[in-house]
């Protein structure tokens, strides 16, 4: 029988959340929310600190003379020209152009990288590895994570680290000492705020956790659930596997896969780069003539929405957690597109939503209407195409 595995937080995570709110994440189990309900976890996030347990991120160490090489042919990002202690995201596809997954690569030394993925990748790898001088280790279960993410975060982990974290740049990784514990400690997160992920080895784990939450006490630092990071990555225009877009090797027709200029990844492709890599053609060619689709932001019109709830003798009825489902985007009555991720932004007061429209109803400033279920009724409330991310404050890169 299939045991999902517990992260080695989970002594600690088990004892805090109140609803035990468990969600699955690549085999493991994590809480969905420590609260019943998320306000203090959402706004610890943009006031505060928010502690979340990414274990579960799939992880691998690339190493060897052709380690870049391998990266540079498997991703469109150049590769060649990461500094050692410089992260890309990035995203990568297969020989139609077509993403397969998304992550992080950190070039933790000339010929040594860590890849981070939602999905397993070691068999891709291995793959496009045929006949070069590399390494390939699955370290998922042996590494343990942790993203401490929000204003006051940077303040956090000066008090407990050996040096400093002050000049520590956005996509930047440094290693150190927590609390006496070796770590590697990134400037990234998946919030679009202030933020860093901590990778230390997986014994140390409550050692690092325990040291945090007692710094962090008078920062009110908070642990924090998936469910609330997951409003934040919306507010800050960020898109999540098998939920806002299907992974090639997972879709069943042609029209659930995406591509990065699709989802807005363009500037992850880079075309000017030498040498081939997977998919160069397919993305030269969609490049060259533009992409039938894009993933955009949406703003709900807070007015047609109280009004469509008015005519059924309603106050506006908005969830107070990210909806992962598919809701119809309309124009002139034809659908053009869907939503795949909407949630009310706390910090905007507005209703807003991921969504992936056909051209060329997907230029900013487009008015569309996207559905809404009234009191068992399907209607459409008026939205307008806007810019990602909905939210970005200006401390976030500083």
């Amino acid at each position: 029988m299939f045991e999902l595995k517990r992260t080695p937080f989970h002594e600690r995570t088990s004892k805090l959340s109140l609803p035990q709110n468990w969600r699955r994440w690549a085999g493991y189990i994590v809480a969905g929310s420590y609260d019943l309900v998320l306000d203090r976890e959402y706004w610890a996030i943009r006031d505060a600190a928010a502690l979340i347990d990414i274990t579960p991120l799939m992880k691998y160490i690339i190493e060897g003379p052709d380690a870049a090489k391998l990266l540079h042919r498997m991703t469109p990002r150049d590769v060649r020209k990461m500094a050692v202690g410089q992260v890309f995201y990035t995203g990568w596809c297969d020989d139609d152009g077509k993403m397969l997954d998304d992550g992080t690569i950190s070039r933790l030394s000339e010929t040594k990288f860590r890849l981070t993925s939602a999905e397993p990748s070691l068999r891709w790898l291995a793959m496009n590895a045929v006949g070069m001088e590399v390494t390939i280790t699955e370290v998922t279960d042996l590494v343990a994570a942790l993203s401490l993410q929000g204003p006051k975060s940077r303040a956090i982990l000066n008090k407990v680290c050996a040096k400093p974290l002050d000049k520590l740049k956005f996509f930047r990784l440094t290693e150190t000492k927590l609390a006496g514990a070796p770590v590697t400690i990134s400037r990234t997160g998946y919030t679009g705020d202030l933020g860093f992920e901590i990778w230390m080895p997986a014994d140390k784990a409550l050692t690092v956790w325990d040291a945090l939450i007692e710094a962090g006490r008078d920062y009110g630092i908070v642990p924090c659930g998936i469910l609330a990071m997951d409003m934040a990555r919306v507010e800050a225009g960020l898109f999540m596997i098998d939920v806002d877009y299907t992974a090639t090797n997972h879709a069943w027709i042609a029209g659930q896969k995406s591509t990065p200029f699709e989802m807005g990844l363009g500037w992850t492709v880079a075309l000017d780069k030498p040498g081939y890599f997977v998919g160069r053609r397919a993305l030269e060619r969609e490049h060259k003539e533009g992409s039938a689709w894009r993933l955009v932001g949406l703003e709900i019109e807070w007015e047609g929405l109280e009004k469509l709830y008015a005519s059924a003798g309603l106050p506006p009825q908005i969830p107070g957690m990210a909806i992962r489902a598919s809701l119809p985007v309309m124009h002139n009555g034809n659908q053009i597109g869907y939503a795949s991720t909407s949630t009310w932004s706390p910090l905007l007061k507005k209703y807003i939503a991921l969504a992936h429209l056909q051209r060329p109803h997907h230029e900013p400033g487009t008015r569309v209407a996207m559905e809404v279920t009234v009191e068992h009724h399907r209607l459409h409330a008026p939205a307008t195409v806007v810019k990602t991310p909905f939210y970005e404050p200006e401390w976030k890169r500083k």
